[in-house]
């Protein structure tokens, strides 16, 4: 005699496949990094504002100048390239979880990611570029071209 199973009985769980290998602690890494990174942040961002806006003459004093004299400094270069770098990486960690949480079809997670990873690197590697590379006078530029610091040679 055939029975039939109790339809109101819970189901007993799925197998799950074996792992090969284990995530490890990578989820706790990046939620340690976001809270890190979040304070750093924010001292970065409101020393930034606060010499742009506060100790100098406020707004009406940024212009191409203003930032070519800042980036003559190392020091300000190194502020601006780790408020890029923290602040890219911060928001590309952020919405990484946001994918993996939201976007339930693996082919539709794995194009966002690539997706978010590739304007990852272009902004991360052109910002640091002009950071780096920025010349306010490059030689050889017509002198009407230039700003008004620049001294023609």
């Amino acid at each position: 005699m055939t029975t039939i199973a109790d339809p109101k009985a819970p189901r007993p769980p799925k197998p799950r496949p074996a792992r090969l290998t284990t995530r490890g602690n990578t989820e706790l890494y990046g939620w340690v990094f976001m809270r890190a990174s979040g304070v750093i942040l924010v001292v970065l961002i409101f020393g930034h504002l606060f010499v742009n806006l506060v100790a100098g003459e406020g707004i009406s004093a940024i212009d191409f100048g203003f930032v070519a004299g800042k980036w003559a400094s190392p020091f300000w270069q190194i502020w601006d390239l780790l408020m890029l770098w923290l602040a890219m990486i911060h928001g590309t960690n952020g919405v990484r979880t946001i994918i993996n949480d939201y976007a339930e079809r693996d082919g539709v997670r794995l194009a966002l990611k690539a997706s978010l990873y590739l304007a990852f690197v272009v902004v991360v590697v052109l910002g640091t570029l002009v950071i780096f590379t920025f010349d306010p006078c490059p030689a050889g530029s017509p002198a009407d071209l230039l700003p008004s610091f620049c001294t023609t040679a």
